[in-house]
């Protein structure tokens, strides 16, 4: 699995080579997946499940669930890189009956509603767009790796800031509903 990780990370799928992956990881990939498309969304959903645990969503308090989807993919910007090339090559319309990717977002667009009706979160807002922009905030400065400075004191300093301010922004586009 890490081996397909990192060729995915490097080269998204249409690029991505099994004959390199089983080179790396000497096993016969083909014996367990039918095509590379079929290996990408296997890793992806474990990537997505670590996601996950690692960030828990709460609706309640989306300032710091974009806190810390900014720090999951700063400190795993190639796992980023994996669930992009997923976004960008894989056509929507071919998605699996069980698409961990989709249930994944169906559960938060429930999560958001509810707290929406519980009035916990601005009701004004359709949760598909709360979801969306939050994850957009959240990741912009993983997606701009060429503005962060190289220098690891500047750039922790300048990574502190960010998610400062992204976790500002997200506090005033989604603050709490007053009960």
């Amino acid at each position: 699995m890490s081996a397909a990780k990192a060729e995915f990370s490097q080269h998204g799928i249409a690029e991505a080579r099994i004959d390199r992956i089983a080179k790396t990881a000497k096993e016969r990939v083909y014996a367990y997946f039918s095509s590379k498309v079929a290996l990408h969304r296997f890793v992806s959903a474990q990537e997505l499940a670590a996601v996950a645990e690692a960030t828990r969503m709460d609706p309640t308090d989306l300032p710091g669930y974009a806190g810390r989807l900014h720090d999951y993919y700063i400190d795993h910007p190639d796992r980023f890189r994996l669930m992009s090339w997923g976004q960008l090559e894989l056509d929507a319309g071919d998605s699996l009956p069980n698409d961990t990717f989709r249930e994944s977002l169906a559960r938060k667009i429930e999560q958001l509603r509810e707290a929406q009706e519980a009035g916990q979160l601005d009701a004004d807002w359709d949760p598909v767009d709360i979801l969306v922009f939050v994850h957009q905030i959240a990741t912009a400065w993983v997606a701009q790796p060429d503005l962060q400075p190289p220098h690891d004191e500047d750039r922790a300093r300048f990574l502190a800031a960010r998610r400062a301010a992204i976790v500002a922004a997200v506090e005033r586009l989604f603050p709490a509903a007053a009960n």
